[in-house]
């Protein structure tokens, strides 16, 4: 239990039917826009852990951007909490989707399903991402338009900012504003790149993904074809990712 600490909700957002947000106040450590930690309960013989990330940025109260998974052993007991209730929070932050990982460029693409996209929210707040690339695009694909997290929030941080591009995806219905279908159909046909005026290329283009892992999969193998490759450590290349489960 060391790096353990009870943390208190503050506040909650139910967004849709499956779909919420908590805001919990607890002791941890400094962390980087685009880590996450872990949320937990602890019943009588174990204790359930999952990862999430931080959707605010670092030194402001803990946010997190939660589904709830019916058969899920944590999620329920998560979106069952109210303000004031109690849940345990790992102190330290892991992870290496941040921007310091990434390798100089010109535009970066933020492309994410679902909850993917709170830890680009919180890079967009923590806002060194501005002075890092010229252009910045928030790719979000969700099935329903109520699913369209933090949109609002994205549009407060970003009204400052002409060279950043918000391009939500809906794939089960028509929302104003929205662009129809998979993100990965758009990349494949280029009209991603048209509806933004950027082109992906292995020289100008820096992209982060984040989502469900058949998104990760299919979205690196749409890149692949246009020359980026995954970024590794020992042989830099233009695609970071984290997967959603």
């Amino acid at each position: 239990m060391a790096d353990w600490i009870t943390g208190r909700v503050k506040a909650r957002k139910q967004w849709s039917d499956t779909l919420f947000s908590l805001v919990v106040d607890a002791d941890v450590e400094l962390f980087k826009a685009g880590q996450f930690t872990k949320l937990a309960w602890h019943g009588e013989d174990k204790k359930v852990a999952r990862a999430y990330s931080y959707v605010n940025p670092p030194g402001q109260d803990c946010e997190f951007y939660l589904v709830t998974i019916p058969e899920g052993q944590l999620t329920p007991y998560l979106a069952g909490l109210d303000v004031g209730d109690e849940l345990l929070v790992q102190r330290t932050a892991a992870g290496f989707l941040t921007l310091d990982e990434v390798p100089s460029g010109r535009d970066l693409w933020l492309m994410a399903t679902g909850t993917g996209v709170g830890p680009f929210v919180s890079m967009l707040a923590e806002g060194s991402c501005w002075q890092q690339f010229d252009h910045i695009v928030l790719v979000h694909g969700v099935r329903l338009g109520e699913e369209l997290g933090y949109r609002e929030q994205i549009a407060e941080l970003t009204q400052d900012q002409p060279r950043f591009h918000y391009v939500p995806f809906v794939s089960r219905e028509t929302v104003a504003d929205a662009e129809s279908g998979r993100i990965t159909h758009a990349i494949a046909d280029g009209s991603l790149e048209q509806r933004v005026g950027l082109t992906l290329t292995p020289e100008h283009s820096r992209v982060l993904l984040c989502g469900n892992p058949q998104m990760v999969r299919d979205t690196i193998t749409e890149l692949k074809h246009k020359g980026l490759t995954k970024h590794l450590r020992r042989k830099p290349g233009q695609i970071l990712m984290e997967n959603y489960w």
